[in-house]
């Protein structure tokens, strides 16, 4: 599930639904690297608006763990979504105005070389990368590509006018270098959109 503000009334909402809550892994596509009670923390997003009531029974993984950075964090990670996520059943992704999915952001990788294709790569073998983004104040964990298309159910939700142009001018590119771009051209089972203005 994504964080930030778009999805607090989504959220709140599924966990009312009628779900077999205590067999659900709830996991974050991505978080900021502040501590889980910090007011940015997708995974206190996650805690105060699904996991509530009923919802409350479902499992938890966090991306977070108390290490000074996500690079520090990596490995365990990596292994913990690998032998305990994978292969995701559903996922919801959220978009930023600027074309971002998850913490995959368009200018992933122009400090590390490489990064971007790790992270946008279909077929890649990292299911988490540890990512540093001019476009946020702080360090990030985020799910690749290669693990939210294990998904076979994937929903795009946006809101807003802004958005939709972004979407829509990178669904109508091939070229567009936008992160959008890579979910809506290679995933397997192509994204659900929905959207309100």
């Amino acid at each position: 599930l994504s964080g930030g503000s778009t999805p607090r009334a989504f959220l709140t909402e599924l966990s009312k639904q009628t779900v077999d809550w205590p067999h659900v892994t709830v996991l974050p596509v991505d978080d900021r690297w502040v501590h889980p009670r910090h007011e940015r923390s997708n995974e206190r997003l996650l805690r105060e608006t699904l996991l509530q009531g009923a919802a409350a029974s479902a499992r938890f993984l966090p991306l977070y763990r108390p290490a000074p950075s996500p690079e520090a964090a990596l490995l365990p990670v990596l292994g913990r979504i690998a032998h305990e996520a994978l292969p995701l059943d559903v996922v919801v992704l959220g978009m930023g105005e600027d074309g971002h999915v998850a913490s995959l952001f368009p200018d992933l990788g122009a400090d590390r070389p490489g990064l971007r294709e790790i992270g946008l790569d279909p077929r890649g073998r990292a299911p988490a990368l540890a990512v540093r983004t001019a476009n946020a104040p702080e360090p990030r964990m985020t799910l690749t590509l290669s693990a939210i298309f294990t998904a076979p159910s994937l929903y795009l939700h946006i809101e807003g006018a802004k958005k939709r142009a972004v979407l829509d001018a990178a669904a109508m590119d091939p070229r567009s270098p936008l992160p959008v771009r890579a979910v809506l051209a290679g995933a397997p089972n192509p994204p659900e959109l929905y959207w309100c203005p």
